[in-house]
C-alpha cells in the first residue's frame, strides 16, 4: 500500500515523521484528500496550516462548533465523506452526541448559523447585512468575530466539498481498506525539487488508464491550447472600457447557459444519513445572470472590494491572523506553476490559470475590470467550463467518469491543480460577498 511517510522523505519542509506525529496530522482520517492535495507539497503546508489554525487554534468559537459548522458545511452538499469525517471530530472534542441528531437538536445559537450557510454555499450574492445584524443581535447573539469565524469555516468546507467531489474521490474513499486507487499518475516532479533529481512515485499501480467514452464534445488540444496562450500573450491590441464590460457579461450569460453535468450513476448515497443537517433542500444554485426576479445588485466589481485591498485586512482584525494563512494559501493557489503542462517543459501557463480563476468567480457574477474575458473563450472549452460550473455549484453531481474525461491530456496531478483552483476560487468568492456584508453592517 502507498505510504505518505515515503513520498515526503527527502522533502524541504516536510520531515520524514510527517503524518506520523506531526500535530497538523492529528486527523489521520483525512488522509484520503490530503494524499489527493499532497501532489502539491507548498500548496498542502498552507492547506494544512489554515485548516489546522482555523479548526484547532485560539479563536472565537468553541471546539465543538466548529465540527459542527463544518458538518452543516458540508451537508448542503451532500459531501457525505466530510460529514462522517467531522461527526467523528465533533466527538472527539467532547461534543454532545444528541447534535448529530440534527439541527432541530442543536443549541439555538448554532441553528441561526444555518440561513448563513444556505446563501453563502448556492447563492452567495443574496447574502445582505441583514443576515449578519440577525445573527448579533438577541438573546443568543453572536459577537462579530465568532460571525467571521463561522463564514471562513463554512466557506473552507463548502469548497472542500467541491474538491472531494471535483476529484471524484467519493467514489473511490473505501474507508475500510484506507486506499485510494489512482491509475493514470505520472510521477512529477513539484515544484520545491527543481534543484533535486528525485521524483516521487505517488501511488502507481500500472494499470491502463481507462479511456473515458467518446464524447461528442471534442476537447481543445494542450498544443492548440498552448498556441492559444502564445498569441494572447503577443496581442496587445486595447479594449475600450465598454468592450470589456461586453465581454465579462457574454461570458457570464453562457455561463448561465450552459447546463451542469447530469447525474449519470444513481447516486451511491442515501441523502438520508445527512438529511437532518440539511433545512431547505430545495434551495440550491441559481444561475447569476438570471437573477432578475431577485432583483439582485449588479455584478461585483473587484475594484470596489478586493481581497487585496478590503477583504484581508478585515478578516484579519476581526478574527485574529486568519487573513495571513487565507492569503498565502490564495496566493499559492493562484500562482502554482510548475511550468510543464501534459509533459511539455517551461511553458508560462498563467493566462490558462488567470482564465480558470476568473471564470469560477464570473460565475459568482464577480468581475475583473482589467481583465478580457474574451480570453476566457479562447482557453477554456465547453467540456471544461462545464465541469467547472458544476464543480462549483453542484458538486455532488461530479463523479469518476467525469473527472477522467476532463482535460484527459494532463496528468493526474495537473487536474488536480485545476480543482484546487476551483476549491480557493470559490473559497474566496464566498468571503469577498460575506466580507463585504460585515464592512457595510459594520459602517
Amino acid at each position: 500500500m502507498y505510504s505518505m511517510v515515503d513520498s515526503y522523505n527527502g522533502m524541504g519542509q516536510l520531515g520524514p515523521e510527517y503524518g506520523s506525529k506531526n500535530s497538523l496530522m492529528d486527523n489521520t482520517e483525512l488522509d484520503h484528500v490530503t494524499k489527493v492535495i499532497a501532489y502539491h507539497p507548498r500548496y498542502l503546508e498552507h492547506y494544512l496550516n489554515t485548516q489546522n489554525f482555523v479548526m484547532h487554534c485560539d479563536g472565537p468559537l468553541p471546539f465543538e462548533y466548529r465540527s459542527y459548522i463544518a458538518i452543516m458545511a458540508a451537508a448542503r452538499h451532500k459531501c457525505t465523506y466530510l460529514v462522517n469525517l467531522y461527526e467523528k471530530e465533533f466527538l472527539m472534542h467532547g461534543g454532545d452526541r444528541n447534535w448529530l441528531n440534527g439541527l432541530d437538536y442543536i443549541p439555538a445559537k448554532l441553528r441561526a448559523i444555518s440561513d448563513i450557510n444556505k446563501i453563502l454555499a448556492h447563492r452567495p450574492w443574496l447574502l445582505n447585512k441583514e443576515h449578519i445584524e440577525r445573527l448579533t443581535k438577541g438573546q443568543n447573539s453572536w459577537s462579530l468575530s465568532e460571525v467571521v469565524h463561522a463564514i471562513v469555516l463554512l466557506a473552507h468546507f463548502h469548497s472542500l466539498s467541491s474538491f472531494v467531489f471535483s476529484c471524484g474521490l467519493t467514489q473511490e474513499l473505501d474507508t475500510s481498506s484506507q486506499r485510494i486507487e489512482n491509475n493514470n499518475v505520472v510521477p512529477q516532479k513539484t515544484e520545491t525539487e527543481h534543484n533535486h533529481h528525485h521524483h516521487h512515485h505517488l501511488y502507481q499501480n500500472g494499470q491502463e488508464a481507462i479511456k473515458p467514452p467518446p464524447q461528442t464534445i471534442v476537447e481543445v488540444s494542450v498544443d492548440a491550447l498552448m498556441q492559444r496562450m502564445k498569441k494572447l500573450s503577443e496581442n496587445n491590441t486595447e479594449c475600450t472600457e465598454m468592450e470589456l464590460s461586453n465581454r465579462f457579461k457574454h461570458v457570464e450569460m453562457q455561463a448561465a447557459e450552459l447546463p451542469a453535468v447530469v447525474q449519470r450513476e444513481p447516486s451511491l448515497e442515501q441523502p438520508q444519513q445527512i438529511g437532518h443537517y440539511v433545512d431547505d433542500p430545495n434551495f440550491t444554485y441559481q444561475d447569476f445572470a438570471r437573477r432578475g426576479a431577485e432583483n439582485i445588485p449588479q455584478t461585483f466589481r473587484i475594484q470596489d472590494y478586493s481581497w487585496d485591498d478590503h477583504g484581508y485586512s478585515l478578516v484579519n482584525r476581526l478574527y485574529n491572523d486568519v487573513g495571513f494563512y487565507l492569503d498565502d494559501k490564495f496566493r499559492l493557489a493562484y500562482n502554482l506553476t510548475y511550468y510543464t503542462i501534459a509533459g511539455r517543459t517551461n511553458v508560462d501557463t498563467s493566462k490558462f490559470r488567470r482564465a480558470i480563476w476568473n471564470y469560477i468567480q464570473c460565475m459568482y457574477g464577480i468581475r475583473y475590470d482589467d481583465y478580457d474575458y474574451g480570453e476566457v473563450n479562447q482557453l477554456l472549452d465547453r467540456a471544461l467550463k462545464m465541469f467547472i460550473k458544476t464543480a462549483c455549484c453542484f458538486p455532488e453531481r461530479i463523479t469518476k467518469t467525469d473527472y477522467d474525461s476532463v482535460l484527459v491530456e494532463l496528468q493526474h496531478s495537473e487536474k488536480v491543480h485545476v480543482n484546487l483552483m476551483i476549491l480557493e476560487a470559490r473559497n474566496q468568492a464566498e468571503l469577498l460577498y460575506a466580507l463585504r456584508e460585515i464592512m457595510r453592517y459594520m459602517t
